[in-house]
């Protein structure tokens, strides 16, 4: 995330609106598509570039345009002259480093998402900005790279008499900001099973690697908490919508969705909650640990320190000292050592030290 953080400073001292590209360019050469519909039919077209959206004969009420990799500015500007985008918008498009967010035109409401890809060994979010810009009679969806994630909106526009052709563009928009909330879930369950398996890893063997998975679970949780907390305020203005692009019954699924995020937050709070308590359950176990190897060293040295003690009195200098004489004294010596061994191995079993 600070790669783009860094590439803002091409911007210092440009003036606002000032086109230019920040962040990862993730597709190469950017690709479009168009999709225009109503009740009465469908018709979906490929094009090779922009300027193609002007000439495109719209035989459709509605119209839905895609652009995957849309990060020159060359292109946006064609876009934005042909749907009468403002240049903050366009500057917006263009900044892949956007926190979530709803701005209004007098014309078009400007959305910025993000969506998660979730990636293991090591553990770490993926994010990308989709823009959508929600016109009366079309809407414009700018992702930084193809990927599924409208795909099912896309075939339910493409079934036979599909119910969303009927909708229009707020509906569309509906259709896509839901999926987008709901592909979150996903994220969410991988997350608990990764919490899951870490875990068990905790109660068995306690080891580095498990303490750097727990680092890497908190640092996901975190950085969906914090770019979840303003889409739940996005959600919250769109449904509150006075109607000029979404109809009063449209408002009442976004409602919906606003809930979904809500759960959610709520759940990722119940997982920092979760990794907070693995780093407990990581330290509680590591110490554990410790006072047994502590606790085996201390039995281990203590049936020695009668052996210790009975060779130090028999390896005094003295002229006259029992058993010194004796042929079978070493014998007597190393007997009491072992038998005083025995009794403190015994004593220990039955105190379960061993």
């Amino acid at each position: 995330m600070s790669k783009p953080r860094k590439l803002r400073s091409r911007k210092a001292g440009l003036p606002p609106g000032s086109l230019v590209h920040i962040g990862e360019v993730k597709t190469a050469e950017p690709t479009f598509s168009v999709i225009d519909f109503d009740e009465s039919g469908l018709h979906e077209a490929r094009l090779t570039a922009p300027e193609d959206l002007a000439g495109q004969v719209r035989p459709y009420s509605t119209r839905w345009a895609n652009a995957y990799g849309a990060h020159k500015p060359d292109d946006l500007s064609v876009i934005g002259r042909i749907f009468g985008l403002h240049p903050l918008t366009q500057e917006d498009i263009l900044n892949n480093a956007q926190r979530q967010k709803l701005d209004s035109y007098d014309d078009y409401l400007y959305l910025v998402l993000h969506r998660y890809e979730l990636k293991t060994a090591p553990l770490e979010l993926t994010q990308d900005q989709i823009s959508l810009v929600i016109g009366r009679d079309f809407l414009l969806t700018f992702q930084e790279q193809p990927s599924k994630t409208f795909e099912p909106v896309r075939q339910r526009l493409r079934a036979e008499r599909s119910s969303l052709r009927k909708g229009g563009a707020d509906m569309l928009a509906y259709s896509l900001i839901d999926t987008v909330v709901d592909s979150y879930f996903g994220i969410i369950e991988q997350l608990n099973d990764y919490a899951e398996v870490l875990e068990g890893r905790i109660l068995k063997r306690p080891d580095p690697n498990a303490l750097e998975g727990i680092h890497q679970l908190k640092r996901c949780v975190s950085q969906l908490r914090r770019n979840l907390h303003p889409l739940r305020e996005v959600l919250g203005s769109l449904h509150r919508d006075d109607g000029d692009f979404f109809r009063a019954d449209i408002q009442l699924y976004l409602r919906d969705v606003q809930d979904h995020t809500i759960h959610i937050i709520e759940s990722l709070e119940d997982l920092r909650d979760l990794a907070t308590g693995l780093l407990d359950v990581y330290l509680s176990t590591i110490s554990h640990r410790v006072n047994l190897e502590v606790r085996t060293l201390t039995v281990v040295a203590t049936i020695f320190m009668p052996a210790a003690l009975i060779a130090g009195i028999f390896g005094m200098n003295f002229r006259d000292m029992p058993l010194l004489a004796d042929a079978n004294g070493f014998y007597f010596a190393l007997g009491g050592m072992g038998l005083v061994a025995v009794v403190m191995l015994m004593l220990f079993w039955r105190r379960k030290y061993v």
